[in-house]
């Protein structure tokens, strides 16, 4: 068995700290970088792809909505092609600040609200997938287990990912549980662990509400912003390899 561990990272902002990223970066195999515009700005930008480079880890776009005050965890509505040219943008912004560096985007992870609302609507959905097919074909576009981003990017070309939350609780249907609901984020390591490995040996989480809910993990996110995010990465880590789990950065397309 084989996993990736993504972290969403970069999301300081001028003189605003935000995460511990080089603590999580040690511990995982793939970053999902802010773009500037739900959080991060261009130097920020370019230091977590220089960081995630000396660390060996495989750099990916996380491009949300315009919402610095409200992290990009508020829904906002937009036609389709503004969503495309939004994301392009975003993977655009990013993707040069990796050749730069000598590097090459591996995949794309829309951000919170942007990415929960792709996961149920399919016109939005096809719309971020038409963006990453536009900005490079060879990415690997991530998204919900289960959710309709998976079958926009099949339908655009693209590699997929399906993804899967050590931290974030579940509801019954699926979706991740809102933010604004008690005991939507799982804090203590051992749960964490616990969920992770029965994520990826069984194919089901245990929802908030106590129902199996079937889930495919091709890679697993920890939460840069979840409190203590660097040793949960640690520990999740950890418990995967002496559970036999590879952890590895996911397989891309090549030129």
């Amino acid at each position: 068995m084989r996993i990736d561990l993504n972290c969403d990272v970069g999301e300081s902002f001028g003189r605003y700290q935000l995460g511990d990223d080089e603590g999580v970066l040690r511990h995982v195999t793939s970053a999902n970088v802010a773009c500037g515009l739900h959080a991060g700005d261009p130097s920020v930008m370019r230091r977590t792809v220089r960081l995630a480079a000396r660390l060996g880890v495989a750099v990916g776009a996380h491009p949300g909505f315009p919402d610095l005050v409200g992290f990009g965890r508020r829904e906002i509505q937009a036609a389709p092609g503004e969503i495309e040219d939004l994301v392009l943008y975003q993977i655009a912004a990013l993707a040069g600040m990796v050749a730069a560096e000598g590097g090459r985007l591996r995949h794309v992870k829309p951000h919170g609200a942007l990415y929960n609302m792709a996961s149920r609507d399919r016109t939005l959905a096809a719309a971020v997938a038409r963006a990453v097919a536009a900005a490079d074909p060879r990415l690997t576009l991530v998204g919900l287990s289960g959710g309709c981003l998976l079958d926009a990017g099949l339908a655009a070309g693209l590699e997929v990912a399906s993804e899967a939350f050590a931290d974030r609780a579940y509801e019954a249907t699926g979706a991740l549980r809102s933010r604004t609901r008690s005991g939507a984020v799982v804090h203590d390591p051992a749960v964490v662990v616990d969920r992770v490995v029965q994520m990826i040996r069984s194919g089901v989480v245990t929802a908030a509400t106590g129902e199996a809910v079937p889930v495919r993990a091709d890679t697993v996110c920890i939460h840069g912003d979840t409190p203590g995010a660097a040793a949960l990465a640690a520990a999740v880590r950890s418990g995967l390899e002496a559970a036999g789990v590879q952890v590895a950065a996911l397989r891309t397309a090549e030129a």
